[in-house]
């Protein structure tokens, strides 16, 4: 989580750089030259690509321009998975996601945060004005995603793996909102009455938005669930299962 790297980057640091770099260097040892039938597949963030601003999207050869400690982490680890495989020959593949979101998410992140505070009439922190916008990806659509790059991706490429659905944060919690009076039969405006604007988080970046179009040309993929739908099934599912939150 990013606020948890502004807290405590440290941690940040030795899971996503030492780690990777502990991954890569453990396959280079076990494999040795035989990379036949071999992949590592190295899952990053939008994040990595920095802010935009009220236009344009992020492509693949976006340049790097992290904002945090947790995105800075995510581009290093990034940057060491292509060097091993342009000077060790590693066989790799990378995608950077949007936003994903779904069933069994930690409780601290935003959908299931204000899920739990709806549903405990407790107040739903907004950040700033809720103007920062975010490209959301159902998780079973990167699923989806995940496995046709494993198996047909192209070695040492970058696939960028994104919804097309962008939201600003404030209409995305009124839409949660909506779903969440009608599942729980409250009168229409309830839950928006819990909303809270809270102070910024420091450095937060105002917009990503994914421009998907390479994994939809050469590997056929796109998102096949709406918004709507996919907070339906969110919603479902964390009131079916109050013990996780």
């Amino acid at each position: 989580h990013v606020d948890r790297s502004i807290v405590a980057p440290d941690a940040f640091i030795q899971t996503n750089i030492t780690g990777t770099v502990n991954l890569l260097n453990a396959c280079r040892s076990i494999w040795k030259k035989d990379t036949e039938k071999k992949l590592f597949y190295h899952i990053s963030t939008d994040e990595v690509y920095g802010s935009l601003g009220s236009e344009g999207y992020f492509t693949e050869t976006t340049p790097y321009d992290p904002r945090s400690p947790y995105s800075a982490s995510k581009a290093s680890s990034d940057h060491l998975v292509r060097a091993y495989h342009h000077t060790y020959k590693i066989p790799v593949v990378l995608s950077n996601c949007s936003n994903n979101y779904g069933p069994n998410q930690f409780p601290e992140k935003l959908i299931p945060l204000a899920i739990n505070n709806i549903k405990n009439n407790n107040p739903i922190p907004v950040y700033g004005k809720g103007e920062n916008v975010r490209d959301w990806l159902y998780v079973g659509d990167h699923a989806e995603a995940i496995d046709i790059v494993f198996h047909k991706g192209r070695l040492g490429e970058t696939y960028n793996i994104g919804g097309n659905n962008e939201w600003k944060n404030i209409d995305l919690i009124r839409l949660l909102c909506e779903i969440m009076d009608s599942k729980l039969q409250h009168a229409s405006g309830t839950s928006a009455g819990l909303i809270e604007f809270v102070k910024d988080r420091a450095g937060h970046d105002l917009r990503y938005a994914i421009d998907a179009g390479k994994i939809k040309r050469e590997l056929d993929w796109e998102p096949k669930t709406s918004f709507r739908e996919g907070l339906e099934k969110t919603v479902d599912w964390y009131l079916s299962n109050l013990e996780w939150l």
